[in-house]
């Protein structure tokens, strides 16, 4: 397991990487900027506390303990 850090416009969010690939953090990284304009995206993001990445998957964590995926190769 790797542990990052990833910063989405004024939030930096801890990203725990499980593949070991940097190609997996540069994929969640311009699948990320794809959604920079999303505001709904945005304000789901505020409440996210860490990114776990699994194979092609990305599972953001919220605060409350719901989970979002987003598929990111």
């Amino acid at each position: 397991m790797q542990a990052l850090t990833i910063k989405f416009k004024n939030k930096t969010i801890p990203v725990l990487n499980f593949t070991h690939k940097r190609s997996h953090m540069e994929l969640l990284s311009s699948k990320l900027k794809e959604f920079e304009m999303n505001f709904e995206f945005r304000k789901k993001l505020k409440m996210i506390s860490m990114i776990e990445i699994i194979g092609d998957v990305a599972i953001f964590k919220y605060n409350d303990g719901t989970k979002l995926y987003l598929e990111v190769s």
